[in-house]
């Protein structure tokens, strides 16, 4: 999976709101099936920290994120890059 920045382009007049990281992260995650603890695991972080992530309660640092990421095989790269 890579994140393409979710700018994708409609033919309607109503302007979708792009996914933004933190939306497409928590897709990832779900879709991913792979348990939070085991994610967290993984990562090497607490697998509450992705509990909590996922219900809103938090967000998570860039680092935590990215080392979420790199479980889940996901990379940030540059739209038509």
């Amino acid at each position: 999976m890579t994140y393409s920045g979710g700018m994708s382009q409609t033919k309607s007049k109503s302007k979708a709101k792009p996914k933004t990281i933190v939306d497409q992260l928590r897709q990832a995650i779900r879709g991913s099936g792979l348990t939070h603890y085991r994610i967290g695991k993984d990562a090497g972080i607490r697998p509450d920290m992705i509990d909590r992530f996922m219900s809103g309660e938090r967000d998570l640092r860039l680092a935590t994120a990215a080392k979420v990421a790199r479980v889940l095989k996901l990379e940030l790269r540059e739209i038509g890059g």
